[in-house]
């Protein structure tokens, strides 16, 4: 029957008859799981068969291995792959290589006691002493036999381990078929499961993956973990996706797999594709970044506030004044600053009311990260920070009062802090930007006592007018680029640092809010490219009613100029983006858009199902 079976699916095969595959894999069921361990696909029979055992897996009742002594063919449940240590015949007996039937069978080997012993169902071999015992008993010399490193037992022997049925497939005795129960695994162990929409793909077709695990007793899956998962193939092949999950009792499935073919003409590109279904926040590649014409934004008149900018000496080796101006009416504050002092200390940013009328010191504003030690966390975590506030409190200053408009939580030693804080004064109010050892109050008259820090040359402070920069851009070919934080598109800004009176010069206009209003933007696609280094920031984004601050990246950092990170896709024809360059992040950047609708010769059906 057997023979048989294998000529018509020979047949089937060549001549593509796809019912009749499917009517015989019912004859042959495939692996537990649809998995085929051990077997390599693409011999001729395995590649046509696998797209139809991955479209519909049965759990099959029995695992039917068939061999032939000294042949590297072999075929579980109809399936045919390659033995890498073929069957043999030592000793008068045949001989299976122990791991690889086991894995073919779908049967866990496990560590049957001290050293160098493994267990398969009932059987146990020492592989180091080449002893055997079946369910206690031992076994006759010869069972076990060791041929180049790897450990054959007797199929006789294995078959009564497993409580198999072994016979032979045709006259010359050389073939045998062992079948077995599939493995009852452990009652106790969650169980994996997923579908995809389809078995067969076109290059760049997303592939949607429904996922259905479940554990036998109701407790919670707790982590997933997939192995060769991919939304999309681009390249033609067949691809095996797998999926173990593990329940809240710590207990983890065995592997569920299918089988994937991806053939025919390619629907997307890995770029077409990205701007079709990538989610805000993802990177893809583009090599062409940089190749992009770049678009001059036009700047415009609007409201705008001085930066006071605190970040030298960046690590403040003692107590002291790290900054001070005057302000009146609105400005930001952003403060940079790790603790060198070797004990713990806290930053703080002082209002002391320097006229003779009270004073209101509002916060419109703030976004913080503290502590931490880890530089690209500073400037991501403020600005999501900054972007989400609704406003602060409002203190009021008597003449010559001071008091603490922003107070660090305590800071460790080698821990930072960054800070960007709005804030607005009815009238001429003195910040003082100071770090000091948690021993002491922030008082006005700890303040007047401290050292003013010097600079340290590698970084910047200063007072800079005009910190926000509205700019006015409008698509018309696609794709083009914005860039900001080069110094020459987009020009650093100068100002004076208070303490000193030296003029100075912004870098990277840390601090500065830009302002951009995009018009003819419905359809496209935005995205931030690095250029300068590690990035790792956040943007505001107004389209329409649509109101959302965005992580860039979603998860790490942005690195590769030619791996843009998605931010957006534009509905309304207007779009807003609110930019503030991320402290501890590498400038400049480019904000690149693509038209994001199907390009020319590209698309086919888009899929929305989000299971």
């Amino acid at each position: 029957m057997l023979s048989e079976v294998r000529s018509r699916l020979i047949h089937a095969h060549r001549h593509r008859s796809p019912a009749l595959l499917t009517t015989l894999c019912l004859l042959v069921p495939p692996a537990p799981g649809g998995t085929l361990l051990g077997l390599t696909a693409g011999m001729g029979l395995g590649a046509g068969l696998g797209s139809v055992a991955a479209a519909a897996p049965v759990a099959a009742g029995s695992v039917q291995l068939t061999f032939t002594t000294d042949q590297t063919a072999a075929y579980v449940n109809g399936e045919t792959g390659v033995w890498t240590n073929p069957p043999r015949v030592i000793g008068g007996r045949t001989m299976l290589p122990l791991r690889e039937a086991a894995a073919l069978l779908g049967r866990p080997v496990a560590p049957g006691g001290p050293g160098s012993a493994v267990q398969v169902g009932r059987l146990s071999v020492d592989t180091r002493l080449g002893t055997a015992s079946l369910g206690g008993t031992p076994q006759p010399a010869g069972t076990v036999a060791t041929v180049s490193g790897v450990v054959y037992v007797s199929v006789r022997t294995l078959a009564d381990a497993l409580n198999a049925n072994l016979i032979a497939a045709d006259d010359s005795g050389r073939t045998l078929t062992l079948t077995a129960l599939r493995d009852g695994g452990n009652p106790l162990s969650p169980q994996a499961r997923f579908s995809t929409d389809k078995a067969v793909y076109a290059p760049g077709e997303r592939v949607v993956y429904t996922e259905y695990a479940f554990d036998p007793d109701g407790a919670d899956i707790t982590a997933r973990r997939w192995a060769g998962r991919q939304e999309a193939y681009f390249q033609p092949g067949t691809y095996t996706v797998s999926l173990s999950v593990t329940n809240s009792r710590g207990l983890q499935s065995p592997p569920y797999t299918r089988t994937i073919q991806v053939e025919g003409n390619p629907i997307d590109t890995p770029l077409t594709y990205a701007l079709k279904y990538a989610l805000p926040g993802d990177a893809f590649p583009d090599a062409q970044v940089l190749s992009y014409p770049a678009a001059r934004p036009t700047p415009v008149g609007g409201d705008t506030a001085p930066l006071i900018f605190s970040d030298s000496p960046e690590v403040p080796s003692t107590s002291g004044v790290l900054y001070q101006d005057t302000i009146t009416g609105r400005a930001r504050v952003l403060a940079y600053h790790l603790n060198g002092l070797g004990r713990p200390a806290r930053l703080y940013v002082l209002a002391r009311n320097l006229g003779a009328r009270p004073v209101d010191v509002h916060t419109r504003r703030l976004g913080e990260t503290a502590p931490t030690r880890i530089e690209g966390t500073l400037g991501q975590v403020t600005l999501m920070e900054y972007f989400a506030s609704q406003g602060g409190p409002t203190l009021s200053l008597a003449p010559g009062q001071t008091a603490a408009v922003y107070a660090s939580p305590t800071l460790n030693p080698g821990s930072g802090v960054n800070v960007m804080q709005d804030l607005e004064a009815t009238g001429s109010v003195e910040l003082t930007i100071l770090m000091l050892e948690d021993t002491l109050p922030p008082t006005a008259q700890v303040a007047q006592q401290l050292p003013y820090l010097k600079p340290d040359g590698r970084h910047v402070r200063g007072t800079f007018p005009d910190a926000v920069r509205h700019l006015r851009v409008s698509l018309g070919a696609l794709p083009t680029r914005i860039t900001i934080g080069d110094g020459q598109l987009d020009p650093a800004l100068t100002g004076t640092d208070a303490l000193t009176g030296q003029s100075v010069t912004l870098a990277g206009n840390y601090g500065v809010l830009y302002d951009l209003e995009v018009t003819g933007a419905a359809g496209s696609a935005v995205a931030l490219s690095p250029r300068g280094g590690l990035y790792r920031g956040a943007m505001h984004i107004t389209d329409g009613p649509i109101v959302q601050a965005i992580k860039l990246p979603r998860t790490g950092t942005a690195l590769n100029p030619g791996a843009p990170t998605l931010m957006w896709r534009a509905i309304s024809d207007t779009l807003n983006i609110d930019f503030v360059p991320a402290s501890g992040s590498n400038l400049p950047i480019s904000m690149v858009f693509y038209r994001a609708q199907t390009l020319p010769g590209w698309g086919g059906v888009t899929k929305t199902y989000q299971p």
